[in-house]
């Protein structure tokens, strides 16, 4: 959390990063400084007008003269008018391109970042970022940048012109607001600190929603019956953002309001200063029509870049929470000269393979994370292609590290994960994607049509070939008992299916991928075992010639593996048939009896099937 005093100065580099990110529109922003200098030419245009047209035509009487320079004053507003649109166009338009960009790079760098960093940080922190913070980013160029360019301009012309209309005046003119410059960067100061602060509020409350307005998060509060909890806390998250909106509203409204008084203040001196020249005989009647008519145009500026600078620090805020998320480190990277895997079978290789899972990176402002222990030490087995190789072992044991590692989701520490006889370090992210496929316990779909769910894999698939991946997945009657078939949305995160529907979904989009090396890790515990038998001859049927590594806890999903690897505490203790294995009355026969379900186990009491003949490990390509 930010605390006020720590952090009210900007972080270095911060604007030279944001000046990076407007180079490719270096031209709108010439354009744009053009176009507002312009206006404040222009602008000052109509009260010279003013000053001849009253010198030289109301005192004289020359109807020709007012009538010639009441139309260039006329022009001038048009072309003040016409200036500031182009100037709201061009700001708009670099504006909104400076936040495509950096949404852009923040959605790629998000797509690059590990497992781990998802773990640790709340989704609505991201989309707060994603989308809140480069709002805020966006606005120092769409509002901030033209009225700091704009003022400038402006009052440089402004002061110049009075200048030379009367020095006197435009001395008067600046000497008093030139006093509520000592306060502005002590406030600026002060509304960035609060503006970091409101931001982390507005990440907050927004991870807060997400959970809790997502079906599990409603579920999760409806049947524990704690609304009034739930309600209290969405009040503490909402009343820390108005407190905090409540602060940057009075601060700034009291400098607002000094700024006022003393533009009020100056105006006064100046007008007595003009008056007493005009009586004096001094100035001209037209000369001091002209200074009026062009202390609105001095002022209105110098309240701006009194006010910008706090206009600007809370901007910086938000340039700051974004390139605090694009800093932060992507440990799992693709390789100079990286490799893609060539079609055909792959085998699968873990040699001498030692891993615990890293401290993941985190956003500054993320809570510590302690390292966790060990998960995996020494594990050695092969898998040919073909092959069906099941992990079994307590919670905890391994099987699903093991899974994320051939994934590359992590990287090991040391010992190697062949794919292919290739290093998974070495090879390109996109053929290691087509070449495995992951499927979990707890599928994710997302909120569109069961096509697009399916296609998602594999964009171009054709519709015999979804066919075919229903039809293996016994999706067939559901599809068809649906009134929009295969265009019915699913629902957030597929809710409106059953967890047997959606387990079937997914495990057809698998199909439908069709990944070299397959890794089912629990894919049939949502299916009733009618659906599970029927799904497994499905998948043994479908995977025939992929390498296939099988995590489950049902007896029936193991027990016709070509080898089943036993693990235990990030260690391989047995390797077998289910046979062999039960024989030798160790950690797997002692799975079974109290670890592993046998809901659809057709052998005796003992689990034995002695008509069964045990193959010998090697031929699984497990190291005996």
């Amino acid at each position: 959390m930010d605390t006020p005093g720590a952090d009210d100065r900007p972080q270095r580099g911060t604007l030279r990063r944001v000046a990076r990110y407007l180079r490719p529109d270096l031209r709108g922003v010439g354009a744009l400084t053009a176009a507002v200098v312009l206006h404040a030419v222009f602008g000052v245009l109509p009260p010279l007008a003013f000053q001849r047209l009253v010198d030289n035509g109301v005192i004289p009487g020359d109807v020709g003269v007012i009538l010639v320079l009441s139309a260039l004053a006329a022009g001038s507003a048009i072309a003040v008018a016409g200036t500031q649109l182009l100037t709201l166009w061009l700001s708009s338009r670099v504006g909104q391109h400076l936040m495509f960009r950096m949404r852009g790079d923040l959605y790629a760098h998000l797509q690059r970042l590990p497992l781990g960093f998802y773990t640790h940080t709340p989704t609505g922190t991201l989309v707060a970022r994603l989308n809140q913070d480069t709002t805020v980013a966006q606005g120092a160029v769409t509002a901030v940048l033209p009225q700091v360019v704009g003022s400038a301009a402006t009052l440089a012309v402004t002061l110049t012109t009075m200048t030379i209309l009367s020095w006197q005046v435009a001395v008067a003119a600046v000497a008093v607001p030139a006093l509520i410059l000592l306060p502005a960067r002590r406030v600026g100061r002060r509304l960035l600190s609060l503006s970091r602060r409101r931001l982390t509020a507005v990440a907050d409350l927004s991870a807060f929603m997400t959970e809790r307005l997502s079906v599990a998060g409603y579920l999760l509060a409806r049947l524990y019956g704690r609304p009034a909890a739930e309600y209290a806390a969405f009040n503490a998250h909402s009343a820390r953002n108005r407190d905090l909106g409540v602060r940057i509203a009075v601060v700034s409204g009291v400098f607002g309001t000094g700024v006022s008084m003393v533009d009020g203040l100056a105006i006064a001196v100046t007008y007595g200063v003009g008056g007493y020249l005009a009586a004096t005989d001094a100035m001209s009647l037209g000369t001091v029509v002209a200074l009026a008519a062009l202390l609105p145009r001095l002022y209105a500026p110098i309240t701006t870049l009194t006010t910008a600078h706090t206009d600007v620090m809370g901007a910086l805020a938000g340039f700051e929470r974004v390139f605090a998320l694009l800093d932060v480190p992507c440990p799992i990277t693709e390789r100079p000269g990286a490799v893609a895997l060539p079609p055909g079978p792959v085998t699968v290789e873990f040699r001498d393979v030692r891993f615990a899972y890293p401290v993941p990176p985190r956003l500054p402002d993320a809570p510590a994370v302690a390292k966790p222990v060990p998960a995996l030490h020494g594990v050695s087995f092969t898998v040919a292609p073909g092959r069906r190789v099941a992990l079994v072992g307590s919670s905890g044991a391994g099987k699903t590290t093991i899974a994320a590692l051939l994934a590359r989701l992590y990287d090991v520490d040391g010992g190697r994960v062949l794919l292919g006889g290739h290093d998974v370090r070495d090879l390109r992210f996109d053929s290691l994607r087509d070449h495995v496929g992951l499927l979990t316990q707890e599928p994710y779909l997302l909120h569109d049509t069961i096509a697009a769910n399916l296609r998602y894999p594999r964009p171009d698939a054709t519709d015999a070939e979804i066919a075919e991946a229903c039809r293996a997945a016994r999706l067939e009657t559901l599809i068809a008992g649906l009134p929009d078939g295969l265009d019915t949305v699913v629902g957030d995160r597929g809710h409106r299916l059953s967890g047997g529907e959606k387990q079937r979904l997914a495990i057809a989009r698998l199909l439908l991928a069709r990944p070299g090396v397959v890794i089912l890790d629990e894919a049939t515990a949502h299916l009733d075992l009618e659906c599970e038998a029927a799904i497994q001859e499905a998948l043994t049927t479908s995977l025939t010639d992929r390498t296939v590594l099988v995590i489950a806890h049902r007896l029936a999903t193991v027990r016709d593996a070509d080898t089943i690897l036993v693990l235990d505490s990030g260690r391989i203790v047995e390797h077998g048939r289910h046979e062999e294995l039960l024989r030798r009355s160790g950690r797997y026969a002692r799975l079974c009896r109290t670890g592993l379900r046998h809901e659809s186990e057709p052998a005796d009491a003992t689990g034995v099937t002695p008509e069964t003949p045990p193959i010998d490990p090697a031929e699984a390509g497990v190291p005996v």
